[in-house]
Formats: C-alpha cells, sequence, structure tokens
C-alpha cells in the first residue's frame, strides 16, 4: 500500500503538531512548514500527494499559493484551511482549482475523512493547461476595472463570481483574482498603467 506524502502549511504551529499527531497516526508521511513561502519552495520542488495549507497567512495567502502551486503541478491537489471566516473564500477557491476545504476545528475524523477523500479522487486525467488562451477576454476584465468601479467592488465581494459572464478557464480568473501581473503580461504584452494599477491592488489587498 502507498504510503501518502502530505505537505503541510499553516502559521499556526499547534494546527501543524495538531495535524501532524493524527496524520501520522495513520501512517502518512508529514512534512510541515510554518512559512508560507517555505511551504510554497517545497510544494513546487519536492514530492507530495496533497498540500494542506491555511487559506489567512501573513506573507503568502492560502489563494495566491493555490494560484503558484497549480502553474508548477496543475495536477496536485490542495486542501485549503479556513476559519469561520473565511469559509466563502474557500468555496470560491474550490471553483478556482482547490481540492477541497476543511474548516477549524476540525476534528481527527473529519480531516482524515477529507484527505481520504482528495487522495481518493482520480487525478489520472489531463489536468487544464496551466497557459492563457483568452487573451481578449483577459483584457476585456482589466479594462472595465480600470474604469468600472461597480465592477471592481463586485470583484472584490463576489470574487469569481463577479467573472461568470467570461468565457475564461479556473487558472486565467486566479490569475486575474490574484494579480498575477507577470504572468498575464508574458502573454498579452505590456499592460497600461491603469490595467498594472488595479492588477496590483489585489496584490496589496490581502481578501482571502
Amino acid at each position: 500500500m502507498k504510503k501518502y506524502n502530505i505537505l503541510v502549511i499553516d502559521d499556526e504551529q499547534i494546527v501543524l503538531n495538531s495535524i501532524k499527531k493524527i496524520l501520522h497516526d495513520e501512517a502518512y508521511n508529514v512534512d510541515l512548514c510554518l512559512k508560507s513561502a517555505e511551504g510554497l519552495n517545497k510544494a513546487k520542488e519536492t514530492s507530495c500527494d496533497l498540500v494542506l495549507s491555511d487559506i489567512r497567512m501573513p506573507d503568502i495567502g492560502g489563494m495566491k499559493l493555490l494560484r503558484e502551486i497549480k502553474k508548477v503541478k496543475p495536477g496536485l491537489p490542495v486542501v485549503l484551511i479556513t476559519g469561520y471566516a473565511t469559509v466563502q473564500s474557500a468555496v470560491q477557491a474550490m471553483k478556482l482549482g482547490a481540492e477541497d476545504y476543511l474548516e477549524k476545528p476540525f476534528t481527527p475524523d473529519t480531516l482524515l475523512a477529507t484527505v481520504e477523500k482528495a487522495l481518493a479522487r482520480d487525478h489520472s486525467s489531463v489536468p487544464e493547461k496551466q497557459e492563457l488562451i483568452h487573451p481578449d477576454e483577459i483584457l476585456k476584465i482589466l479594462e472595465r476595472a480600470s474604469h468600472d468601479k461597480n465592477f471592481v467592488a463586485d470583484l472584490f465581494y463576489k470574487g469569481v463570481d463577479a467573472l461568470e459572464e467570461y468565457s475564461i478557464t479556473a487558472h486565467e480568473k486566479l490569475a486575474v483574482l490574484t494579480g498575477d501581473i507577470e504572468w498575464i503580461e508574458s502573454y498579452v504584452g505590456p499592460l497600461s498603467d491603469t490595467q498594472r494599477k488595479w492588477l496590483e491592488s489585489r496584490l496589496s489587498a490581502e481578501i482571502w
């Protein structure tokens, strides 16, 4: 039987210790990271079967971490750990590529069920290509966001739901919502100052 490797990223040591004990007792290999930047590097560079990450952390938030992981390993399942105040964000994240979410406080049985469900899901299918394939739609969104205050408010409060009318992929939506300027410009070329300014505001605002 395969022994799965699970990476856990959370800025609370007590949460890390609790998850490690529960998963170790069930014979999982567990790697812990207290800093999300360190966790992101490990997710990219080491062999793991599942990432459990807090959604709200001081250096790199869970949504941005999800974005960066999926760019490198689109098939790696990511489960976000959330408190009551961020459940809505976690639900949004599932529409953008997260495998599932785990709400604090959780019981050992809930943690194990969530992990088992994520690992049992069929990940053999080819993941969605992590390239920008709808540049015109992306530019429409950025142009609208640069001057339409109501649309900007919808993006802030509704997140991915504000992008339903646009024909873009989940990872393209996540790139917009997390302000991935470098990736977008690598496909569409230099953005205008107003377009960049709006995307930069996504980077500086910890809304997830």
